[in-house]
């Protein structure tokens, strides 16, 4: 993921600001204090649970872990709230957040780029908190898919997860006839293993987690195929959430959390 955004700089800024929204604005959300103790507010999580290492079943438990449980829980010990994680549908999660379904989502969701744009149409963003490029993700024994060009060259079939940036990216480098759409983010590896498809295209850092769930079914290609996008957490517009999260990942960037949690979560080997 690479938490390497300085968090606590953008922090103290949007302290002084006391600004509600993360991103471009949804709509005009007044000024208002950033209130620091929630009193113990229980607060809705959006969570695919298909989207290792962010979120994911622990098949040992049957419960769910992963990066976002855990950043999520400790903004909540910071902030004096309770986190309920709800396993959420990818499709319409921005709609039904905006909705009041959600508190939150947390889910690895791109806030950067014309995706970021037009998502921040529906509703808002809290500060960065992470990055990732894309890669290619192929089956260990691949030997023809190498890179971004032989993909491209070749009549292959790509996996993604439908309305991500993942898919737009599938479709503009192979054409839409190329690509296969998936509901959820274990899909396409699920179908990448089985033959379905021939390549997956997905963020770097979930495709790090898929492969070690599958180290001897899938290898990720090294070279990415765009650059660096942002992550964020996202709300419903002008959500009385966001100054206080914003606040707790400052708090969480500074005394190192989020940096222990990112050797977690993606340990260097």
């Amino acid at each position: 993921m690479r938490t390497n955004v300085k968090l606590i700089l953008i922090v103290l800024l949007s302290i002084v600001l006391a600004s509600c929204t993360g991103g471009v604005e949804t709509e005009y959300c007044p000024p208002s204090d950033i209130v620091t103790d929630l009193e113990g507010r229980t607060i809705n999580v959006a969570v695919e649970n298909a989207y290792p290492p962010y979120n994911f079943i622990d098949t040992d438990t049957n419960e769910g872990a992963g990066w976002d449980y855990d950043s999520v829980r400790a903004i909540c010990d910071v902030l004096n709230c309770e986190p309920n994680f709800v396993e959420a549908a990818w499709d319409g999660i921005f709609e039904a957040t905006a909705a009041g379904e959600y508190d939150m989502v947390a889910d690895g969701v791109t806030c950067s780029g014309d995706s970021g744009a037009e998502r921040d149409q529906v509703v808002d963003f809290s500060l960065i908190y992470g990055s990732s490029s894309q890669s290619i993700v192929v089956r260990i024994d691949e030997t023809e898919i190498t890179d971004e060009a032989s993909l491209i060259a070749s009549d292959a079939i790509v996996g993604t997860q439908i309305g991500t940036t993942n898919e737009a990216r599938a479709i503009e480098l192979v054409g839409e006839d190329r690509v296969l759409s998936y509901d959820t983010f274990d899909l396409p590896i699920t179908a990448l293993i089985a033959g379905d498809v021939n390549a997956v295209i997905m963020d770097q850092s979930a495709a790090e987690g898929f492969l070690a769930q599958n180290p001897d079914d899938i290898m990720v290609l090294p070279d990415p195929v765009t650059g660096a996008e942002m992550f964020c957490f996202v709300f419903p517009p002008c959500s009385d959430l966001i100054g206080p999260i914003n606040y707790a990942l400052g708090v969480l960037e500074a005394d190192g959390s989020l940096d222990t949690l990112e050797a977690k979560w993606w340990p260097q080997e």
